[in-house]
């Protein structure tokens, strides 16, 4: 049961240019937690915040009409964030590419709200796609939380690496693709 007290002054906005660097050090803090033993040490400890530094300085340098980034905010600090690609795959839909939010409010409900947002996002802009996500499988907080909010498991492949280099992988990872194929489920 969510904290009142712990979610009290929360706001949700839209993602800025000038938020790049708050996002990445949300982002950063959240696979140095969950990403550990799928990445390697090396990378996450001393080559992830670069290289997601990187990423979102460049999605906000580029932006593309079809991305959509909500955040969630407490007293100016970016506290949680969702980052949506609107009509990525044929079949599948919108790709929620991330869905971070800090460790201190993890389990306050502010990942399913960041979830609710997201959903009208995709309706708004596309009233018949689906949403879906990859989840790492060793991710079991992660994996569980998406089916508890109806999220289906309906394939899994090989995890990518970051930047596509295999050396910052550890072992065979493995991917699993969660699907909701009505979003509107996740408004209640």
């Amino acid at each position: 049961m969510p904290d009142p007290a712990a979610t009290a002054g929360l706001t949700y906005r839209a993602a800025r240019p000038g938020d790049a660097q708050a996002i990445a050090g949300l982002h950063t803090d959240s696979w140095r937690r969950h990403y550990r033993g799928a990445f390697t040490d090396a990378f996450l400890d001393g080559e992830a915040a670069a290289f997601l530094g990187d990423m979102w300085a460049g999605r906000f340098a580029a932006p593309d009409p079809s991305n959509r980034t909500i955040l969630a905010e407490r007293d100016g600090k970016v506290v949680g964030l969702a980052h949506t690609v609107l009509g990525s795959d044929p079949t599948w839909g919108a790709l929620l590419d991330n869905l971070h939010v800090s460790h201190e409010l993890k389990r306050q409900g502010v990942g399913t709200r960041l979830l609710a947002l997201t959903a009208r996002a995709v309706l708004d802009a596309a009233p018949a796609s689906g949403l879906y996500l990859w989840v790492l499988e060793q991710n079991a907080a992660a994996r569980a939380f998406y089916e508890a909010r109806g999220g289906n498991r309906v394939e899994h492949r090989p995890a990518g690496a970051p930047g596509g280099d295999v050396t910052k992988l550890n072992g065979r990872p493995v991917n699993l693709r969660m699907a909701w194929r009505d979003p509107s489920l996740l408004l209640a």
